[in-house]
Formats: C-alpha cells, sequence, structure tokens
C-alpha cells in the first residue's frame, strides 16, 4: 500500500523532510541544473523538487492512484495529473528528462512501472530513479516514507534500468544523517564525511540511465535490446577542488 498523498505533504512540510529536500534538490541540480529547453516528466511524488527545472519547456507530475494527486503549482494552471503508472497517458518518447521518487519502492512490480516511463522517455532523454538506500537508516525506520516498501542497493538498480532496456550511466547518494532530530543540524557535516569513510550508510540513492546505444524502439514504443556488449559502470575520480559540488558520479 503506497504512503497517501497527505502522509507525503505532511513530511516534507516538517524538518526531517525539509532536509531531504534540500540534500536531494542539490544532487538533482549537479545532475539535470535547470532542465534547459526540455520536457520534465516526475513519477511520484516528485512536485517538491520540480519547480528548480525552471528552464525546462514543460513540466508535468503523474502520480500513482494509489498515492493520490495534489494540486502543483500552487499558483497557475495545475500541471498534475492521477495516473495508472503502468500506463501513462502519454505518447512513446515524450520526455527529456524523467524523475522518479516516491514509486519504485512501493510499487507490485518495480520493472513494469519502470518499463512504462522508458516507453515515454525521448530516444536521447536521460531518467533519474531515486529511491531508498538497502543499507541506510532511513529505510530502517517508519518515520518516514522511505521506510516502507523495497528499499534498493545500487546493483539492484543497475539490473532494473538494464532490464528496461537502459544503461546506467551515473549514480550518486544523500542523507548520510541519521534521522533523528537533534542531528539534523549537522547534516552537511555528515553529508561530506559520509561520502568518504560510510557511503553504504547513505539513505538514497540516485542512479541516472540513458538508452542503451544499441536498443531500438518496437513500433509499440517499447525498447527492445539488440545483441552487444553490456558496459559495466566504473567510478569516476572524484573532484577535489572544494570550490565544485560533488556531482552524480559519472560512470
Amino acid at each position: 500500500m503506497r504512503r497517501s498523498i497527505d502522509e507525503l505533504r505532511t513530511f516534507y512540510g516538517e524538518p526531517t523532510g525539509v532536509l531531504a529536500r534540500r540534500l536531494l534538490a542539490r544532487r538533482l541540480d549537479d545532475a539535470w541544473g535547470e532542465a534547459a529547453d526540455c520536457d520534465v516528466l516526475g513519477l511520484g511524488y516528485a512536485t517538491p523538487w520540480l519547480d528548480a527545472f525552471v528552464g525546462a519547456r514543460r513540466v508535468v507530475a503523474a502520480m500513482p492512484g494509489g498515492q493520490g494527486v495534489e494540486h502543483w503549482p500552487a499558483v497557475g494552471r495545475n500541471r498534475t495529473l492521477l495516473a495508472d503508472e503502468r500506463r501513462l497517458p502519454f505518447q512513446a518518447g515524450t520526455f527529456d528528462r524523467i524523475l522518479l521518487v516516491h514509486v519504485l519502492e512501493e510499487a507490485d512490480d518495480p520493472g513494469a512501472v519502470l518499463a512504462e516511463a522508458v516507453r515515454a522517455l525521448a530516444p536521447a532523454g536521460r531518467i533519474i530513479l531515486v529511491a531508498a538506500a538497502r543499507g541506510g537508516l532511513w529505510a530502517r525506520t517508519e518515520n518516514t516514507p522511505f521506510g516502507y516498501g523495497r528499499p534498493f542497493s545500487r546493483r539492484q538498480l543497475e539490473r532494473l534500468v538494464r532490464e528496461a532496456g537502459l544503461e546506467p550511466s551515473a549514480w550518486s547518494q544523500t542523507l548520510y544523517v541519521p534521522p533523528w532530530g537533534p542531528l539534523l543540524p549537522l547534516a552537511d557535516g555528515f553529508e561530506q564525511v559520509g561520502r568518504r569513510i560510510a557511503p553504504g550508510a547513505a539513505g538514497l540513492i540516485l542512479l541516472e540511465a540513458t538508452r542503451q546505444a544499441y536498443a531500438r524502439i518496437r513500433p509499440s514504443g517499447h525498447a527492445q535490446r539488440v545483441s552487444a556488449p553490456v558496459l559495466t559502470p566504473q567510478p569516476a575520480a572524484s573532484v577535489s577542488s572544494p570550490h565544485v559540488r560533488d556531482p552524480l558520479t559519472r560512470s
């Protein structure tokens, strides 16, 4: 059973949720910036981060039926809809960027959800999966929405995207601070230290993927794999300059 829209909205209005929103927004800004001249889809509960894509041509939020839907943005024309995440009401190849948040962990069939998102992804599009990390503390407490459903490891997300006809291209982690009120003010310090000495303690994993160069699109819009070697992502060298933010690690 999915967390309701009311539960999610309440969480992101509380100090713990405000922190999670800020740290995840930092990683998304590193990856996509303002998403200039892109059509962007947020699937699941992505509205806390969609306002940042101010350079996009169009931004749409699709929310699963089991979750419920909210009006977004607060001012202006509504850009959200309630949808079956396994049958999205969009033509194949509609979106240049697709962001999945709070959708895979509680999905009955994560593979089917991702396959439908891939159908809506443009041939040169990019997709980011955000999921609770299996080894992190945030997946072990029911005080946050990340403590429900199925957490993932990086390897599991990589397998999931490859089965959907995508190739992992970058990844990152965040939410190293334990989800405990007194420690939240120390979150930025936890981020800096955690990336270096305790990467397995992160609460969230972000995996970016693109279409495989050897994938072709069936008339239905679904990706069909063509025989070719599979590339194994390798971590890129870390950036040591204190003036550069840590981006998604390119594979």
